[in-house]
């Protein structure tokens, strides 16, 4: 485990846990799947690029582990998010709960895939 990787992404956590409690009923509607798509589109390959950057200064043999030290914050912390969702996001509709889980889970992919796209590459 990458210990400074996994604290950028416990900041970018935090950061986006914060944004989400105070805007994110402007992200997510129930009921709006051109909107929900739009999120998921631009988010995965927005991840596969910050993950890219974050990484850029270990060796491209390391990248899927710097990657999943990365996502790691998120994948160990956002279950209980989506398990408490109203009371952590008490702004948004509990109905979207269940898009909020697959967007996380959509976005820890769009890492996992900015991670291994270099290695396989070079293979």
């Amino acid at each position: 485990m990458n210990i400074r990787l996994s604290l950028s992404g416990l900041a970018i956590w935090v950061g986006a846990t914060i944004a989400l409690r105070l805007g994110g009923q402007r992200l997510f509607h129930a009921g709006n799947t051109s909107g929900t798509l739009f999120v998921f589109l631009v988010s995965f390959p927005l991840m596969a690029l910050i993950v890219r950057w974050i990484c850029r200064r270990l060796p491209p043999e390391q990248w899927l582990r710097g990657a999943v030290s990365f996502a790691l914050p998120s994948l160990l912390l956002d279950p209980f998010s989506s398990a408490f969702f109203p009371v952590v996001f008490p702004n948004m509709a509990p109905a979207v709960a269940g898009v909020f889980g697959g967007w996380v889970l959509w976005c820890c992919a769009g890492t996992l895939v900015g991670a291994i796209i270099p290695l396989s590459r070079r293979a």
